[in-house]
């Protein structure tokens, strides 16, 4: 990559995007393009392939998808699926069909089957049956890193993806419909903090066992990824340590302060019982985390309170 390449990150405001932006930015690169949704609907076939044609990146990032946790992924699979997918064959066909020199997927952790071993391995994709919760999001994500793939074998593309875990941060989506595990308890811990209640309610038992990357240093991985790698076989980019939910959402209560009771409630479901990534790959190509959980939870919390305004916090 040279510092002058025409960089184009799709999906460029949202959580991993932003920071994929910022340490493009930091790393001095200066051609960077963004598109919102209202100005280019990656749905849109021939709408990106316009796009393609009209800006001529050299270097594509495709960051963008339909996300959302456990309840989201529940109530709209069909949407889940067809939107990821929909996304992913424009974007990938474009970048063969106008010669970007390389494209960087990124998928989810979400791909490997429900009972992978632990920690889990690039090479345990499509060893087992997936967890029904967030099915139709995984079988899409795999659907595009396979693509990827088959673009290389056939075509020589430089195409690579990479499989980051559980990621928080700036312009994380705190929606509480739709929202992942550590955003929506950094919200409910502090409009009830804020509220004076004396409780907080939290879905499941809390015995999942979860890892979370600052979504900084998932994006310093990234552009690692792109300057450094060029391997046919997805990458996995997470800090190989976890934690329980009921772990997690301690530290969350202790660093908002909130002094009330968790009441767990079990009738609601708690997903995989445990993902955790293998990361030697990443850690032989020379890559390593460097935000640990409780000072990105600190850092996600102040982001969080100083943007509260503009959050993204539907569904209040």
């Amino acid at each position: 990559m040279d510092k002058t390449d025409k960089i184009y990150v799709a999906g460029h405001r949202g959580l991993v995007g932003s920071a994929i932006v910022r340490s493009l930015q930091e790393k001095g690169y200066t051609n960077i393009v963004g598109r919102t949704h209202g100005e280019l609907d990656l749905t849109n076939q021939a709408d990106v392939c316009r796009f393609f044609e009209n800006e001529s990146p050299d270097i594509v990032v495709l960051a963008a998808a339909k996300v959302g946790g456990i309840n989201a992924n529940n109530t709209k699979p069909a949407e889940f699926a067809y939107e990821n997918m929909q996304v992913q064959c424009n974007v990938i066909k474009c970048c063969h069909d106008f010669k970007v020199k390389k494209l960087l997927f990124l998928g989810s952790t979400c791909i490997y089957p429900r009972m992978a071993p632990q920690p889990i391995p690039e090479d345990a994709l499509l060893t087992g049956p997936l967890e029904e919760t967030n099915e139709a999001y995984a079988i899409a994500k795999i659907a595009g890193l396979e693509m990827c793939k088959f673009f290389k074998r056939q075509y020589g593309d430089d195409f690579i993806s990479c499989m980051p875990t559980n990621l928080y941060g700036p312009h994380d989506n705190y929606n509480l419909q739709d929202s992942h595990v550590l955003p929506a308890m950094i919200r409910k811990f502090h409009e009830a903090k804020e509220n004076g209640e004396t409780s907080v309610e939290l879905w499941g038992t809390g015995s999942p066992l979860r890892e979370f990357l600052y979504v900084d240093d998932m994006a310093d991985a990234c552009v690692f990824l792109l300057e450094n790698y060029s391997g046919e076989q997805h990458v996995n980019i997470g800090t190989g340590k976890e934690v329980t939910i009921k772990e997690l959402a301690e530290t969350v209560r202790r660093t908002v302060g909130f002094e009330g009771e968790i009441r767990w409630n079990t009738e609601m479901p708690d997903g995989t019982p445990r993902k955790l990534t293998k990361v030697d790959k990443l850690h032989e190509l020379g890559w390593h985390h460097k935000v640990d959980l409780e000072e990105g939870v600190k850092l996600a919390y102040e982001w969080f309170k100083e943007n509260i305004d503009c959050a993204r916090m539907e569904g209040r």
